[in-house]
């Protein structure tokens, strides 16, 4: 029978994407390869959101809609319960996919792993972990375990830094809120980090020269000092390439057609990044402060009582959310954009020099290879874990400095943005960035690193 494997992703959009990439980028280098993908579907995220266009080797199985009352776009208890419920349909379609291929491995996003490994076990198949995380998480996640028998207090209350293998000294409070004991998804995460070190092998969309010390310290079993470390295989970094709906030329790609070379911050925060309109109105005064041309993304803010979801079906009345006069006043050097823009289109082009941005692992990869560099701005999930990676380690961003609020004020707004455009620190981090765009390119190419990986991965589930 044919040869398969089959791909599991996290029910999130941030998740999915990366896999259906990671799946193509499998089949250009195995063209004879069968890749089945199950979908759980969430009750607030049709299906539709599966990205496209896809080869024809790709086949993707809807499981069906569990009956539960899911309103949040993020992480949420419920969408956990998703992926649990979803476990008796994971086992029913391997079961049939195995009727018509030969299943090779099952590859299972690491929300998953607790769910899903059960039944690869029950399967005799061999499990993988995916995760789209910088490595450095990865690190975070493996050693969790070990730190959480080390404090009995929650990190967000010791104020220390922590000494985690294959990452820097993390100040406590800067790791990842669902770590922090109380958080509702604790429990959880620590079930996930716990599953990690069943893997048959760890998939992580980095690669080898962004994180060498991560790389290094996990691969030397530093990060599960009583267990044998997975074998790791970094295959990044997996860019979406996105279409633009639609006909001709965003307004924003045109905007930028006219500006100087390097000369446009960006500012753009995920799917998921919002502010509320004090925070926004800050925002603008340093930005105009700064004198520095500038393309913003700007979507509605919070729903009241809703930190995470967003009003989407409206688009932001900017005359409203930003000081009066702001646009007519910052016209001959800003775009303000409501909602959406091609991130990896803007990133990509000539005129921007730098990008604001939350964080986010896919953003972060599109920025290194566009050679953007970055100014960290957390807002949510592993985010503030995150910008210590990028500004201590990976030396490709410099930080933006929040208020104990998470406040960030107009003056430190203006200050930052000028550092990234046109400083000795700003010009540092830019030179690190095209360091690490020439470092990806060569990491994809033949003989890189990443290609090594795949190989090595592919020859791991052929040899079980």
């Amino acid at each position: 029978m044919e040869e398969a494997i089959v791909m599991y992703p996290a029910p999130m959009l941030t998740h999915l994407a990366p896999m259906v990439e990671f799946a193509k980028l499998l089949l250009t280098h195995h063209p004879s390869l069968s890749i089945h993908i199950l979908i759980a579907t969430r009750p607030s995220q049709p299906s539709s959101t599966v990205p496209s266009p896809v080869p024809p080797s790709i086949t993707f199985h809807y499981l069906p809609t569990v009956d539960l009352l899911l309103t949040s776009t993020g992480l949420d208890p419920l969408l956990f319960d998703v992926i649990r419920l979803s476990n008796p349909d994971v086992r029913r379609t391997l079961l049939t996919i195995s009727n018509n291929y030969t299943l090779n491995a099952i590859i299972v996003d690491f929300f998953c792993t607790s769910a899903a490994f059960e039944v690869a076990s029950d399967l005799n198949l061999p499990a993988y972990s995916f995760l789209p995380s910088a490595l450095g998480a990865v690190a975070c996640l493996l050693y969790l375990p070990t730190l959480s028998n080390k404090f009995t207090q929650s990190f967000q209350h010791l104020n220390v830094f922590l000494d985690i293998p294959g990452a820097p000294p993390i100040p406590s409070a800067d790791m990842p809120p669902t770590t922090f004991k109380g958080n509702k998804l604790y429990d959880i995460f620590l079930d996930i980090a716990t599953n990690l070190r069943r893997s048959t092998g760890i998939i992580v969309d980095t690669f080898e020269y962004l994180e060498p010390k991560s790389f290094k310290e996990i691969n030397d079993g530093l990060c599960l000092p009583d267990y044998p470390t997975p074998p790791l295989y970094c295959i990044g970094p997996l860019i979406v390439n996105t279409t633009v709906d639609g006909d001709g030329v965003p307004q924003c790609i045109k905007w930028l057609n006219s500006q100087p070379s390097k000369s446009v911050v960006f500012l753009c925060f995920g799917s998921l990044g919002s502010f509320s309109v004090q925070q926004l109105k800050e925002i603008a005064v340093g930005l105009e402060r700064s004198g520095q041309r500038f393309l913003w993304i700007v979507r509605n803010p919070p729903l009241e009582n809703q930190s995470s979801n967003i009003d989407t079906k409206i688009d932001p009345d900017l005359k409203s959310l930003l000081p009066p006069g702001f646009l007519e006043r910052t016209k001959e050097k800003g775009l303000v954009v409501k909602s959406w823009a091609p991130q990896l289109a803007v990133l990509n082009h000539d005129s921007v020099g730098g990008f604001v941005t939350h964080c986010g692992w896919n953003s972060v990869l599109e920025s290194v290879c566009a050679g953007v560099p970055m100014l960290a701005w957390p807002l949510y999930a592993e985010q503030r874990f995150n910008r210590v990676l990028m500004v201590e380690e990976m030396k490709i961003a410099l930080p933006m400095v929040e208020s104990e609020t998470g406040f960030v004020s107009s003056t430190e707004v203006e200050k930052r943005v000028k550092e990234l455009m046109g400083s000795k620190e700003g010009d540092s981090v830019r030179e690190r960035t095209l360091a690490m765009k020439q470092a990806a390119k060569v990491a994809t190419s033949e003989g890189g690193s990443t290609r090594i990986a795949l190989a090595k991965l592919v020859d791991s589930w052929k040899k079980k």
